[in-house]
């Protein structure tokens, strides 16, 4: 649903999943039409490391935060924090569904 030129919001459903790496981040994976779209669209105003600053809602949750691009899987990656997983009752592996929203 586009709200303007800077703020377009994106309703999908994901996996939550851990990082495999030394740090124990939980991360949602944007799905790949909307990873396609938001990194077209925001080419060129990228913040530092291809992220794109956005708000959240999951749940009863709302929240700023920044999706980052992974070249690996070719699609922007979503931070969980521990506080939203534990408001919301999650756990690896369980589906979130999310309305995510560019901000300027």
């Amino acid at each position: 649903m586009a709200r303007d030129s800077a703020q377009t919001e994106y309703l999908f459903r994901a996996p939550l999943w851990l990082y495999d790496g030394a740090a124990a981040w939980h991360f949602v994976t944007v799905p790949a039409a909307v990873s396609a779209e938001l990194h077209a669209a925001h080419r060129g105003a990228q913040k530092p490391g291809g992220s794109v600053r956005v708000r959240v809602a999951l749940g009863v949750t709302r929240w700023n935060t920044s999706i980052f691009w992974d070249r690996r899987r070719n699609a922007y990656l979503l931070p969980i924090k521990a506080q939203v997983r534990a408001r919301e009752h999650l756990r690896t592996g369980d589906s979130v569904e999310l309305s995510l929203t560019t901000v300027a």
